[in-house]
């Protein structure tokens, strides 16, 4: 399944030297896995979206009612 820019790219690289190819290749490998983080963080995002929208609001009401404290950042 290789689509007409796929091939359009792989043609380019043939014409290439084969080090610079290789080059490319890892490159291009990086850059892949980058954006499969990238697709897996945003799905784990997506799905506590709705936890961490209610976290805030808790957070928010207990920051009105006063029953929170502020945070020390030395403790961390």
């Amino acid at each position: 399944m290789s689509s007409e820019a796929i091939s359009t790219v792989i043609k380019m690289m043939e014409s290439l030297p084969e080090d610079v190819q290789n080059h490319i290749a890892q490159h291009l490998h990086e850059y892949i896995q980058d954006l499969q983080d990238e697709i897996k963080w945003d799905n784990s995002f997506q799905k506590t979206q709705n936890k961490l929208v209610t976290a805030a609001q808790k957070a928010k009401q207990e920051i009105a009612q006063g029953l929170s404290e502020p945070m020390d950042y030395d403790k961390l």
